[in-house]
C-alpha cells in the first residue's frame, strides 16, 4: 500500500519540497519504501510508574511486526500515566482524571504533527484505556486499541488477594484489628508482577468496553499481562490496523450511540466501575454524540448482573479468562437480548459475527447466563433528586445496605474526612458528605479508595453511607455514593449541606434527597460563596478552567459536535 492520495503522511513524505522531511526519518534508518508505506502510530503508557504499565513495552514491539506484515511502517511513541494505586489517598489523585485529558491531547498532537495514518493504542492504567479511546475518535484514523492485561492475583493466607485488600487492611490496622506484620506481609504479596489491578475495577471495566464497543479485537481484553498468548493479540493489532487503513474502517463507523449502549451493558453485567459514568459520556463527546450519565444509567437499570466479580463479588479478572474471557460476558448478554449484534467493529464483522462460535460455559459460577442472573439489574445505579440534580451514581453488586437515612457529617475535603475515620471520629448511621472534591472544586475530582477501604477495614462498611462530588476507585465497595451534581464548587447543593440534615439515600428507587425544604435550600444558596483552590497556575489550574460537569463525563472541550473538519480527512 504505498499510494498515499487520501493519506495524513502525503504531507509529510510525498513529493521533493519533503526531501528535508525524509531526511530525518533516514536518519533512524528507514529506506525510502518504508517511508513510502502508510505510517502508523503504535503508542503505549509503557513506563515504570506502577505494574500496570511494565508489561506494554514488549506489547508494543510486538504489535509493530505486526504493522510490518501488514505493509506499514510502525512508529512508536509513548504519552504519560498516573497511577491511582500510587496517587490515591493524597494530593496526587488530583492528577489522576487530569491525565486522561493528557495523554488524549498528547496522542491527537503527535498525531496531528507527524502526519500519521493509522493508530495502534496499548493501555494499562485506568484513565489510558479511555484517554487512548478518545484520542482514536478524536482523530478519526484507523485505529486498534489493546489492553495491556490485568494483573494475576497474590496469595496471602490460603486465598487470592488484590491490592484492594492492603488498602482494607489499612483500616483494619488502624482499628486494631490487625498487627502490623500481618499488614507488612500482606503488601509484599498482594502484587505479584506486571499487569493491571486484577478486579472488575477501572482498568479491567474499560478493557471489557473497548471489545464490548469494538475498538479491541475479540478476546484481546482478557489474557492477564504476563501471558505469553498477549504477544499474540498484539500482532493482530498491528495487521488489523492496516486491514482498517485498506478498507477505510474508522473509529466514528464503530462507535455509535448503540455501540456505546454495548458498552454500558457490560460494564453493568460485570458490577464495573462507577468511572464508567465519565468515560462512556467522554468517548461519546469525542464523536458528537449525546450520552450522559442519565443515557449511560437508563442502560444499566435495565442489563442485569451476570459476573460475581471483585469488589462486590468473588472472582478475578483470571478467572474471566479462565472460562473464556470477555467474549463469554458478551455472548452471554448476547443471547439474552441486551446488546446490539449488528454494531460493526474492528474486524470488519459485526458483534453478533465475532460471538458467533462463542459458548457460555456451564461448569463454572463466575459468569451466569441471563436466565441465571445474580440481579436483573446491573450492578450500578443512577441516581437523582434534590441532593443530586444533575445525578449522581454507586456500584450496588454485592451489596445489601442499598437504603438508608441518617444525618450528615460534612468535610469540605477527603483529607479531613479522611483523617476523621482513622480517628474513628465518626458513628454508625451517619452520612459523610465530602465535597468540594468535583473536577473544578478538586480539582480533579479524587477517587476517595483510601477513605471508604478504611471504613471497610473498620468494620463499618454497612453502618455508614458516603457520598461526594468526587468520584470513586472501582475497587471501592459499600454504600457510597460519587459525581453528585452539580459540584459543591459551582453552588451545587452539597455545598449547602451542613452538620446534622438528614439525608435519605435509596439506591432501589434511584433517590438522593436531603430533608430540606426548597425555601431553606434557596435561603442557604443566597448565603454561598464560592471559594478558591490552591492551584492557581499550571496543569490542574488549567483543567478548573475549562471543565465541564461530571454529569457530561468531564470533558474539556467542545467535541465532535462543534468541528468543522476530522483531522483523518486532512
Amino acid at each position: 500500500m504505498t499510494d498515499k492520495q487520501g493519506l495524513p503522511s502525503r504531507h509529510a513524505t510525498v513529493g521533493p519540497e519533503r526531501a528535508p522531511h525524509r531526511a530525518f526519518y533516514h536518519a533512524m534508518g528507514l529506506t525510502a519504501e518504508e517511508i513510502a508505506r502508510p505510517l502508523v502510530g503504535v503508542v503505549s503508557s509503557w513506563n515504570e510508574a506502577a505494574p500496570c504499565n511494565i508489561a506494554l513495552k514488549r506489547q508494543a514491539e510486538v504489535a509493530k511486526r505486526g504493522v510490518v506484515a501488514g505493509g506499514g511502517t510502525p512508529r512508536e511513541f509513548t504519552t504519560i500515566t498516573v497511577t491511582d494505586g500510587i496517587a490515591m489517598g493524597h494530593a496526587g489523585m488530583k492528577a489522576s482524571l487530569v491525565s486522561r485529558e493528557i495523554i488524549a491531547d498528547s496522542v491527537e498532537l503527535t498525531v496531528r504533527g507527524h502526519c500519521y495514518d493509522a493508530l495502534v493504542g496499548i493501555a494499562g492504567c485506568d484513565k489510558s484505556l479511555p484517554g487512548l479511546m478518545m484520542a482514536m475518535v478524536r482523530l478519526d484514523v484507523p485505529s486498534v486499541f489493546l489492553y495491556g492485561g490485568s494483573i494475576l492475583p497474590g496469595r496471602w493466607q490460603d486465598r487470592d488477594v488484590t491490592v484492594l485488600d492492603v488498602f482494607e487492611a489499612v483500616g483494619s490496622y488502624a482499628a486494631g484489628r490487625m498487627p502490623l506484620e500481618e499488614l507488612q506481609a500482606l503488601e509484599k504479596v498482594a502484587c505479584p508482577g506486571a499487569g493491571s489491578c486484577g478486579g472488575q475495577y477501572t482498568a479491567n471495566s474499560m478493557a471489557y468496553v473497548s471489545e464490548a464497543i469494538g475498538l479491541a479485537l475479540p478476546g484481546s481484553a482478557s489474557p492477564p499481562a504476563e501471558y505469553e498468548s498477549r504477544d499474540a493479540y498484539a500482532e493482530r493489532a498491528g495487521e488489523a490496523v492496516m486491514h482498517c487503513l485498506r478498507a477505510g474502517l474508522r473509529p466514528r463507523r464503530i462507535v455509535t450511540r448503540r455501540a456505546l449502549e454495548n458498552a454500558a451493558a457490560v460494564v453493568a453485567a460485570t458490577g464495573g466501575s462507577t468511572n464508567a459514568t465519565l468515560h462512556l459520556p467522554a468517548l461519546a463527546h469525542e464523536a458528537g454524540i449525546a450520552f450522559d450519565l442519565f443515557d449511560v444509567a437508563e442502560v444499566f437499570k435495565r442489563t442485569p448482573l451476570i459476573a460475581d466479580l471483585k469488589p462486590g463479588g468473588k472472582y478475578l479478572a483470571k478467572d474471566v479468562h479462565d472460562i473464556g474471557g470477555v467474549r463469554v460476558v458478551l455472548k452471554a448478554l448476547l443471547d439474552g437480548g441486551f446488546l446490539h449484534g449488528d454494531c460493526l467493529t474492528v474486524t470488519g464483522k459485526s458483534l453478533a459475527e465475532n460471538l458467533a462460535d462463542i459458548e457460555v460455559p456451564s461448569n463454572q459460577r463466575v459468569v451466569m447466563p441471563v436466565s441465571q442472573a445474580i440481579s436483573t439489574t446491573g450492578g450500578l445505579v443512577g441516581l437523582t433528586g434534590n441532593l443530586a440534580p444533575d445525578g449522581a451514581v454507586v456500584k450496588v453488586a454485592g451489596l445489601a445496605h442499598r437504603v438508608h437515612r441518617g444525618p450528615a457529617r460534612v468535610f469540605d475535603s477527603e483529607d479531613a474526612c479522611f483523617a476523621a475515620v482513622m480517628q474513628r471520629a465518626y458513628a454508625a448511621g451517619d452520612v459523610l458528605v465530602i465535597r468540594y472534591e468535583g473536577p473544578v472544586g478538586g480539582p480533579g475530582m479524587r477517587e476517595m479508595l483510601s477513605t471508604t477501604s478504611a471504613i471497610y477495614g473498620q468494620g463499618m462498611g454497612e453502618s455508614v453511607a458516603l457520598i461526594t462530588d468526587g468520584r470513586f476507585s472501582g475497587a471501592t465497595r459499600g454504600l457510597c455514593i460519587g459525581h453528585v451534581g452539580p459540584e459543591a464548587a459551582v453552588g451545587g447543593p452539597i455545598g449547602l449541606l451542613r452538620d446534622g440534615d438528614m439525608i435519605a439515600i435509596d439506591a432501589d428507587a434511584g433517590t438522593l434527597n436531603v430533608e430540606l425544604s426548597d425555601e431553606e435550600l434557596a435561603a442557604r444558596r443566597a448565603a454561598w460563596t464560592p471559594r478558591a483552590t490552591d492551584y492557581q497556575s499550571g496543569a490542574i489550574w488549567r483543567y478548573a478552567q475549562t471543565v465541564g460537569p461530571a454529569r457530561y463525563g468531564a470533558v474539556v472541550h467542545p467535541g465532535g459536535a462543534a468541528e468543522t473538519h476530522v483531522y483523518a480527512d486532512a
